[in-house]
Parts: C-alpha cells; structure tokens; sequence
C-alpha cells in the first residue's frame, strides 16, 4: 500500500480556499481547482517507488490485478480527483467510445498536434464521470423539457430570444432542443453578444431561477453559453449527492467542492463559458439532443457499511464508508487495484493515518484494513 503525494492544478476556475480548508492548510491566494489522484501522464501520483505510472508500468498484472489488464488493458481505468469550483466551468459534453476512437484517428491522420488549441481529441477512450458533492455542489446536467426551456427564456423578456421561444414551441423535443442549439451557437457575434447583455440584465433583476445565469453573464460576459445553459437542468446537489456523466450530455460544474471519477480520459467538446476552442458540428454530432431528469444518485449501502454509487460503466466504482466511532475495522482487500481516500475525521489505513484530503493506493489483493472516524471514499473497477 503507498501513500500518494497528489498534484494540484492551479486552473483559473478553482476555489482559493476550498482545497486548503479540506487539507487543513493555509491558502496561498491562487485558484486550487483540482488534486489529481491516479496515473494520469499529465499529473500522475507521487509514491515511494516513483510515479503510479511508473510503479504500474513495472509490473502491471501484479499492481492492477489479471482480470483487469485483461479487460482494460496495462493501465489504471480511472482518475480520481477532489474538483474545487470557485467559478463556472465550460459547458462541455464528452464522445462515447466508438466516437473517440473515430475522432481520436481522424485528428491524427489530418496530422494535428496534440496539443493544438483546435484539437478535439486528445486520445481513443471515453470519459464518462460522476461527481460526488462534498459540500453544497450547484451543477448544470442534461437538456429540460423544451417547454420549461422556452418558458424560462421567455420569462427575461429579451426580444432577441423570441425566435429560439418559438421553435422551442414549435418542433418535438429532440428536433427544437437541436435547432435552438445550433442556432445559439452559430448567431453573429455582435448580435449574440448584445443578446446575453440584456438577458444578464434580465436576470440579475429577477433574481430567483435565473441567479445562475446571471453569475454565469458575470463570469463569461457576452458568451453564447449563457443563453445555451439556460436549456440545460441546473441542479444543486447537497453533499453525499451524486451525478453520473454519461456520453453527449452537455454539463457544466458551476461550484462547490466535490469528488470526482472519471475514464482516463482528455477528451471534452465545449458549448460555450469558455475562451477555448468550440467546434460547432463536432460538437452538435457528440450531443444527446434528448431531455432528461438529471438523475441525482444516492449511494446505495450494503450489510457491510459500504455506500456505492451505482453507475453503468466498468472503468470505475465508487463507493464510499462513513466509519462511526469505535473500533470496527473494515477489511477492504479486493482482487483489483484500488485507491482510497479519506475526506472527513481521522482514519488508518494499513500502516499509513489519513487525515482530509490524504490517499492511498492499494494494488490488487493487497490486504486494505481500514478503521477510525471519519469518511473514506474508495475508487476501483468492475471486473
């Protein structure tokens, strides 16, 4: 069992204080927006061996288990993270796995750097998530009913929106909810960007449901991707809350501190709330024009005192265990790797304490005995 020493990456979007707070440590007054747990190249975990990905690298049956390679081949699926919002992040959507292969080998073939700004896909996998809110945890996920849609577009009064409140009105679901989009998002600059303006003004005058929006106007001023939140569920999650991410559902993650897994993954198209890159027809091709409830998930506890989140992917399980005072000891031991992370109180696990924020990787059928007060939440696969 190794401790990990996990890198934080400083993005614009992050809260200065949530992730200090958690580790119990002075803020240094920049962004901390996410702690990365896992072998991810870009910022993989630190242990007494080397990196995770130079500790799986050596012995990849032997850290991850055989059912694992075998099915996911020599690398860890997942990367767990603690994600600290402190301001909106980009409204995005991510390719199922036959669209990331496709658009993963189409990129290369037309020679585009990886790291181009223009570049959609920065590998072949999937990047279905959940978030798992620790605090209060306010979220955008999946398109409304397109009535309630046009009902609270045309609610701001906005001339300029009539025409989107129309063909809401006008089409069925998935045709109107495509339409709108695409129409947001190839408007004229000029005209979308006096166009938010107004509906910015609109909203922090009403306040109430369209608080949202307007932080969102105040964060990204002018950004077509005001207008297309607005088609999208906004969701405020209280903590032990969870949301599962699956493949073309637009989202954004507007703030709060939360826990997040995820396929080991870069793939993200964006919609809007960003500087970067949006690819309109790639986007509009990834998207489930489809309304849904967002589905708030609620873990699901077992005789053992394990709480998983039940999610329709293999590439990770989460699951958490809220450890009451006492002496009880959980065996944890399990025939895949897996990562543990402590998030509340005081626990041990193995020989190594955990206070908030401090993590464990833990390789296949590695005996993981874990006690104390506290929470602990723990990331691994479904073989």
């Amino acid at each position: 069992m190794d401790r990990l020493d996990n890198t934080i990456r400083p993005y614009a979007w992050g809260s200065t204080t949530a992730i200090p707070q958690l580790l119990g440590v002075e803020p240094t007054g920049e962004p901390q927006a996410e702690m990365w747990m896992g072998a991810h190249p870009g910022a993989p975990s630190r242990t007494g061996r080397g990196t995770l990905v130079d500790v799986i690298d050596a012995d990849p049956e032997k850290e991850l288990g055989h059912a694992c390679v075998a099915k996911f081949g020599p690398r860890l699926p997942f990367l767990l993270k603690i994600l600290a919002a402190g301001a909106p992040l980009s409204l995005q959507v991510h390719p199922d796995l036959a669209q990331a292969k496709e658009g993963y080998a189409g990129e290369e073939r037309r020679h585009i750097p990886i790291d181009a700004g223009h570049r959609n896909y920065k590998d072949a996998n999937h990047k279905p998530e959940l978030i798992c809110a620790l605090t209060e945890f306010d979220g955008l996920c999946g398109f409304r009913d397109p009535v309630q849609a046009a009902d609270l577009l045309d609610g701001l009064g906005v001339d300029s929106l009539k025409p989107y409140v129309d063909l809401l009105h006008a089409h069925p679901e998935d045709a109107a909810l495509r339409e709108v989009l695409t129409a947001i998002l190839t408007a004229d600059p000029d005209e979308m960007t006096r166009t938010v303006t107004e509906a910015a003004a609109a909203c922090a005058r009403l306040d109430g449901a369209y608080t949202p929006y307007a932080d969102l106007a105040h964060h990204y001023p002018g950004d077509p991707g005001v207008i297309a939140a607005m088609l999208l569920n906004h969701v405020r999650l209280q903590p032990g809350e969870a949301l599962f991410l699956g493949a073309g559902i637009p989202h954004a993650y507007l703030s709060g501190l939360g826990v997040e897994i995820m396929a080991n993954s870069d793939n993200v198209l964006r919609c809007g709330l960003t500087p970067k890159h949006v690819d309109v027809p790639e986007l509009l091709r990834i998207v489930h024009f489809e309304a849904a409830d967002p589905g708030v998930l609620r873990p699901e506890a077992s005789p053992d005192g394990e709480e998983v989140y039940e999610t329709p992917i293999d590439e990770f399980r989460l699951s958490r265990y809220v450890l009451p005072e006492g002496t009880v000891t959980h065996d944890l031991t399990r025939a895949t790797a897996q990562i543990l992370l402590c998030t509340a109180g005081s626990v041990r696990a193995g020989e190594h304490e955990l206070s908030p924020g401090q993590s464990v990787f833990v390789p296949a059928g590695e005996r993981a005995e874990v006690t104390g007060t506290g929470t602990v939440f723990r990331a691994t696969v479904i073989v």
